[in-house]
């Protein structure tokens, strides 16, 4: 069950993160959440595979950081 949990919110702020990039200027900010962006979806790949669990928090987390810095 927290793996699903884990799961939509990782869905939920994707989307939010997606959207805010296209927002946002060319800045650093957007480099930076850009990156951050594009490390999220392979880490969750990974943590679904090999971990589960609480390593799941790890790509909401860059997602979350992403979400913050573009909302700035």
């Amino acid at each position: 069950m927290f793996e699903i949990l884990c799961t939509i919110l990782f869905v939920w702020l994707f989307i939010k993160v997606f959207g805010l990039v296209f927002k946002v200027a060319w800045s650093l900010t957007k480099v930076f959440a850009t990156i951050l962006f594009v490390m999220a979806l392979p880490a969750l790949i990974v943590c679904f595979i090999f971990a589960g669990g609480l390593l799941l928090l790890i790509p909401v987390g860059l997602l979350g950081l992403a979400f913050a810095l573009l909302s700035t």
